[in-house]
C-alpha cells in the first residue's frame, strides 16, 4: 500500500476487525474480501463490478504518490436544512462510514509516468451527490490542471444533485461546465470515466463534456430514473436501457472497458493524447496557459 494511502486510511478498521467475507449481489457467491480487493473489487465468479472506494480507485491507478487538493474545502449547512436528521448529522455519519470529507477526492499524480489531474467520486458519501463542495473541488481541479497544462481524468459516481443544498447544488452544474470549457478551450485533454451509477446533474454536466468518454462495464448511466421516464413517455424501455453497453450502442460514449483493463486503456489514451494534441497558442503567439 502506498504511504499516502496508508496515512489516509490509518483510522479505518484493520483486516482482523473488518468482515472477511461479502456476498456478490449479482450471483450470490461468497467472496473473501482480501481476494476481492486484489481483483480490483470485481467478482471472480460472475465479473460483477463492486463500487470502489475513492482511495482504492486512486491506489489502483497512480504510480506512487498522490497529492490531494481541495481537502480543506468542507461542506456546511447553507440552507439550515430541516429533516428528521439534520444535514450536519448526515454529513458526520457519512464521514464516519466512508472516511471521506466529501463525495469527491481530487489531486495530482502520475499514471505510467504521465502526469495527470485526477478526480474520483465516491458513492459511499451521500450517494455521490453533487453539492457546493463537490462543484468547488471539481472546478479547482480543472483550473489547476489548466495552469499546469496537465491532462485531467475524472471518475464519476453520483446520484445527482444534493437536495439538502437546493438551488446551490444545482448551480454547480453551470460552475463545473464552465471550468471544463475553459480547460478544453486552453488545449487541455480531458478523459471522463463513468462508473456505476452516474446520473442526474453530474451526467448533465462535466461527466459528458470530455474529449474521450469511457464507461466501466455494466455501469448504470443516465439522467432521470427508468420508472420516471416510462411513466412520462408511457412506453416500456429496453431491458439494457441506461447501461454503459446501451449508451455505446447508441453512440453516446466512446468505450466500455472492464475494470481489470481500465488502467492500461487510460495509459493508451494518455499516450495518444500527448502525441495528437497540439500545443495551444494565444493570438500573440505565446503558449496559452
Amino acid at each position: 500500500m502506498p504511504e499516502w494511502l496508508r496515512i489516509r486510511r490509518s483510522d479505518e478498521k484493520t483486516g482482523a476487525e473488518a468482515a472477511h467475507w461479502t456476498k456478490c449481489p449479482k450471483c450470490g457467491q461468497m467472496l473473501y474480501r482480501p481476494d476481492l480487493a486484489r481483483n480490483l473489487f470485481v467478482c471472480t465468479n460472475c465479473g460483477h463490478h463492486f463500487r470502489m472506494h475513492a482511495f482504492d480507485r486512486i491506489s489502483s491507478l497512480v504510480d506512487g504518490d498522490f497529492t490531494e487538493i481541495g481537502a480543506d474545502i468542507l461542506p456546511g449547512d447553507p440552507l439550515g436544512w430541516t429533516d428528521k436528521v439534520p444535514y450536519p448529522q448526515k454529513l458526520a455519519k457519512d464521514r464516519e462510514k466512508s472516511h471521506l470529507t466529501e463525495s469527491v477526492v481530487c489531486g495530482f499524480g502520475s499514471i505510467a509516468e504521465f502526469p495527470v489531474a485526477l478526480g474520483v467520486m465516491d458513492f459511499n458519501f451521500r450517494g455521490g451527490t453533487m453539492g457546493t463542495v463537490v462543484g468547488e473541488r471539481i472546478a479547482l481541479l480543472f483550473e489547476q490542471a489548466r495552469e499546469r497544462a496537465t491532462p485531467c481524468i475524472v471518475f464519476t459516481a453520483s446520484g445527482g444533485a444534493r437536495m439538502e443544498e437546493g438551488m446551490l447544488a444545482l448551480m454547480q452544474m453551470a460552475k463545473t461546465t464552465l471550468a471544463v470549457r475553459r480547460f478544453i478551450d486552453s488545449g487541455g485533454y480531458y478523459i471522463s470515466v463513468l462508473t456505476d451509477p452516474t446520473t442526474g446533474g453530474v451526467s448533465a454536466s462535466f461527466a459528458f463534456q470530455a474529449d474521450v468518454i469511457v464507461a466501466e462495464a455494466k455501469a448504470a448511466i443516465g439522467f432521470a430514473g427508468r420508472r420516471v421516464i416510462e411513466q412520462t413517455i408511457r412506453q416500456k424501455l429496453p431491458e439494457n436501457f441506461q447501461t454503459a453497453e446501451f449508451l455505446l450502442e447508441k453512440g453516446a460514449i466512446d468505450l466500455v472497458v472492464p475494470r481489470m483493463q481500465l488502467r492500461d486503456q487510460l495509459v493508451r489514451l494518455l499516450d495518444y493524447g500527448s502525441a495528437a494534441r497540439p500545443i495551444p497558442f494565444s493570438k500573440n503567439g505565446a503558449v496559452a496557459r
